[in-house]
């Protein structure tokens, strides 16, 4: 029987095989017993009410087929499509509240531990959302500006702040299809009532409605978060780390930040670094503290801070088998609950910090911003106290790679023309000479039920070879790292004769590392900030840019995508289509949308 490659990833795939003789189950395991229904993998199978379920299959199922209610296959798949681009809002939203209410209590000083760390770019959101800074107490520059925003989440009327970002061709169009959002909360509430049993059931109508909750979280949840973290925390710019699993150290205590709310992990990347904490460490008989991150917190401290990375989504549990992690520590999303039964294999602590993601024999500390240090100081003690404990002898992998991440989009205008002619407009004539022809967003997860991180590597290479910028984010961004490929060089060796000219005038990656999930709001105002600078479209719809989610597995997904293609981002998502049962459901998600919105 020819052997069957789990992951792309080299470090990833011998871990794997260890696992394996060791009769460890990982996400790779799993997936191959666990074989997705067919039915409902392609949109068919509706579970709204308890008459059901209801699968809609058959020769003619899309003419033909009904549920006991009369809904149609069409109807089914676009609620299915719908109820996912919810939840992927609702998650990317709730993140944003939650920095919302960070950024209101460090300028209220009810948290000492917080401070504004990037003024300038307080005073930029403050002018987007047409709030005096002039002469004003940062402090109260930073409530003025978390008040507006936090507004945005509970507005009933109007627009949501940001969408006036976006170029007045790209509003328009929104305003003639009604899918400008008011308030995230609204349109989250309104889709989910469109998807009880009983209301809406034109599959047109339940798409708009997917973009317009979509939207609510690309020009608001997402951006907003993305813009509190920068003004928290600082704006990104290049910093040099690595990425891989040979970033955990066999002498010191490893601990690993994982999942998406960045707060604690910053803290704890203060608190590793105080001296008494090391001085406790090495009492312990460890050299020193090692922290390394997972996921889009990783991304987040990575970005900032040059914190290493083990990976993204489907490297979580193999962390844990390098033996080497002393604790793991987690917010939400994305956090398999596989990782407490797996940790007892070993002598990892897994750490679960929210009250909203907790998980059945996890070790539980609250989160607190009022208390944010006093919590990373515990962390950080349980981290160092359990290093003694290391037992169980894991396979060690020393592999790691240089990556080069922290290109926010006020960073990639100054090295386009510095501090006082920061633009586009270099990128935009490399474009219009044909020197790059095009910018591709390789975001999104990796996936367990493909070599994983495989389509990420090969298509990296492949747009390079031809002459086209990748901006990355979220997993996509650790597959590229954990193969080696966000660094300079890598335009040197594979870029096309066209990108690699400009990159080595510019001096940057062929891949540039944008930061996590919500961070895909970078991509927004970048695409934005190209259309202003003009010689290319007039709006976001008619740009040489496409959106790549090539195993995506996440309803963030969904979502990300969905304001993509509102914006007028053509998107290609790998894997089976959630919507694949109804052919005239996906006539709508291509050639209306297209038409209408050109993404």
């Amino acid at each position: 029987m020819d052997k069957v490659v789990k992951s792309a990833n080299e470090a990833a795939e011998q871990i794997i095989e260890w696992g394996e003789s060791h009769e460890i189950e990982t996400c790779f395991d799993r997936a191959q017993k666990m074989k997705p229904c067919p039915i409902g993998a392609s949109g068919a199978c509706c579970r709204i009410c308890h008459v059901g379920p209801c699968r809609l299959v058959g020769k003619n199922a899309e003419e033909e087929a009904r549920g006991v209610c009369g809904a149609t296959l069409p109807t089914v798949a676009s609620r299915n499509f719908l109820r996912m681009a919810i939840g992927g809002a609702a998650a990317h939203t709730d993140h944003a509240r939650d920095m919302a209410f960070t950024l209101l209590a460090v300028a209220n000083g009810e948290t000492k531990d917080f401070k504004i760390a990037d003024v300038r770019k307080l005073y930029k959101v403050a002018g987007i959302l047409d709030i005096e800074f002039e002469g004003r107490p940062v402090n109260d520059v930073a409530r003025d500006v978390a008040t507006k925003l936090i507004e945005d989440f509970g507005r009933q009327k109007g627009e949501i702040n940001y969408i006036k970002r976006a170029p007045k061709k790209t509003q328009e169009r929104w305003k003639k299809w009604g899918i400008i959002p008011r308030g995230t909360d609204r349109e989250i509430t309104e889709a989910m009532h469109r998807t009880h049993m009983g209301v809406d059931h034109d599959p047109d109508s339940l798409l708009l409605s997917a973009l317009r909750v979509s939207l609510a979280d690309g020009w608001g949840g997402s951006m907003i978060s993305t813009d509190i973290t920068d003004i928290l925390f600082g704006t990104p710019k290049p910093v040099k780390a690595e990425a891989s699993f040979g970033i955990f150290k066999q002498d010191e205590v490893n601990l690993v930040v994982h999942g998406h709310e960045p707060s604690l992990a910053e803290m704890i990347v203060d608190v590793v670094n105080e001296p008494e904490m090391i001085a406790y460490a090495t009492s312990k008989g460890a050299k020193g503290i090692n922290l390394g991150g997972m996921c889009c917190t990783a991304n987040e401290v990575l970005m900032r801070h040059g914190i290493p990375t083990a990976g993204g989504f489907t490297n979580q549990e193999l962390a844990i088998m390098t033996g080497l992690v002393d604790a793991i520590t987690v917010d939400y999303q994305c956090i398999m609950p596989a990782l407490v039964e797996l940790s007892k294999k070993f002598h990892t602590k897994v750490i679960t910090t929210s009250y909203k993601a907790k998980i059945p024999g996890a070790m539980h500390i609250q989160y607190d911003e009022h208390r944010a240090k006093e919590i990373a100081r515990e962390i950080v003690r349980t981290a160092i106290d359990n290093y003694a404990n290391r037992k169980v002898e894991g396979s060690h992998v020393p592999d790691k790679f240089p990556v080069i991440a922290g290109f926010s989009q006020e960073y990639i205008e100054y090295m386009q023309g510095g501090s006082w002619r920061a633009s586009f407009r270099p990128l935009n004539d490399a474009i219009m000479a044909g020197r790059i022809r095009g910018v591709v967003g390789l975001v999104g997860c990796d996936n367990p039920r493909v070599p994983s991180q495989g389509l990420h590597r090969f298509l990296a290479i492949e747009l390079i070879k031809n002459d086209v910028l990748i901006v990355s984010t979220g997993c996509g961004s650790a597959a590229c790292g954990t193969a080696g490929y966000l660094t300079p060089e890598m335009a040197l060796e594979n870029a096309g004769p066209g990108l690699r000219e400009v990159c080595e005038a510019i001096g940057i990656p062929p891949i540039l590392h944008l930061g996590s999930c919500v961070d895909n709001s970078r991509i927004l105002t970048i695409a934005s900030a190209m259309a202003e600078e003009g010689g290319l479209s007039d709006e976001i719809g008619g740009m040489p840019a496409v959106g790549i989610a090539p195993e995506w597995m996440s309803e963030k997904a969904i979502a990300i995508a969905s304001y993509c293609a509102a914006s007028g981002i053509p998107v290609i998502m790998g894997g089976e289509s959630p919507v694949e049962a109804s052919e005239e459901v996906t006539r709508i998600m291509t050639e209306v949308w297209f038409e209408r919105f050109k993404g």
